[in-house]
């Protein structure tokens, strides 16, 4: 055992992107009070979990919809902060409700990682309407510049989606310039594909099959830089791995996460599963 786990801290979503499906299968969001959520971690601390996962599909909304109570996701952060489990990570993070104070309980470290997952689909504000994300590539430059000034340590990824009904070449140079700019460790790269029930379904398709395979295969080379920059920046460094077992070829050879979200893999022995451990990265891929 790995000793990491998932907690739901809500249901649903409210965002209705265009080309989700997720609105209209899960219904409105509907956040679990906080005294549920800290109870269940205490019982996963007690229990000797080391890393927790606060699950919802747009986790910076959370508390929204608290009627009887002022209590956001920083409150949930800054409670968890002071809770003895060493790891807290949470996705998926939405753009448009994360805010500098947000970010500035998240730099203050100690079990808060340094690793954010922040979706941003397109650099294109047009895209970016289409899309109905309801934030703009300046709101989304600000954020990442709020990110590495109060966590100069951060590690970012994302999701983008190229050939979006209507995304000129022009509009994809837009995605390009703010994935060079926003620094990003990795991200998740998706070809648009319509998805039947969403408002996006009923968009003209007008970007050629082999121009979204263009894009992707541009975007990715891009992409693949920043996963290089992300992982040299630890060579020679001593990072915190939490073990989650042996790899997959050899029995002696251990895989762990950092903090920053990185997989490292080194010779130890088996009885540091499930263990947070020092390690000296020798060697970057």
């Amino acid at each position: 055992n790995s000793k990491k786990a998932w907690v739901n801290i809500m249901y649903g979503c409210d965002e209705f992107c265009t080309y989700c499906i997720v609105p209209y299968t899960r219904g409105k969001e509907r956040s679990r009070l906080p005294e549920h959520i800290l109870s269940e971690v205490q019982e996963l601390i007690d229990n000797n979990y080391k890393e927790i996962t606060l699950l919802g599909q747009n986790v910076n909304s959370y508390g929204n919809d608290f009627t009887d109570r002022d209590y956001r996701f920083k409150d949930l952060l800054n409670d968890l902060y002071q809770m003895d489990i060493p790891r807290v990570r949470f996705t998926t993070s939405h753009p448009k409700d994360f805010d500098e104070e947000t970010v500035k309980i998240l730099a203050q470290g100690g079990n808060l990682m340094p690793y954010i997952h922040l979706p941003v689909q397109s650099g294109n504000n047009d895209i970016l309407k289409r899309m109905n994300r309801k934030y703009t590539k300046e709101t989304y430059i600000q954020l990442v510049d709020w990110i590495y000034k109060y966590i100069p340590n951060a590690s970012l990824t994302t999701d983008i989606i190229v050939g979006f009904p209507s995304e000129t070449e022009s509009q994809f140079q837009d995605t390009l310039d703010l994935v060079k700019r926003s620094r990003f460790e990795g991200a998740y790269t998706f070809i648009y594909s319509p998805r039947e029930g969403t408002p996006a379904a009923k968009y003209e398709d007008d970007v050629t099959h082999e121009e979204k395979k263009d894009r992707l295969n541009r975007l990715m080379a891009l992409v693949n830089d920043g996963y290089l920059v992300g992982t040299q920046r630890f060579e020679g460094k001593i990072v915190k791995v939490l073990v989650d077992g042996t790899s997959k070829s050899r029995d002696d050879v251990l895989a762990g996460y950092t903090e920053n979200n990185k997989l490292v893999n080194f010779k130890g022995s088996q009885d540091l599963i499930g263990e947070i451990v020092e390690v000296k990265v020798t060697e970057a891929k």
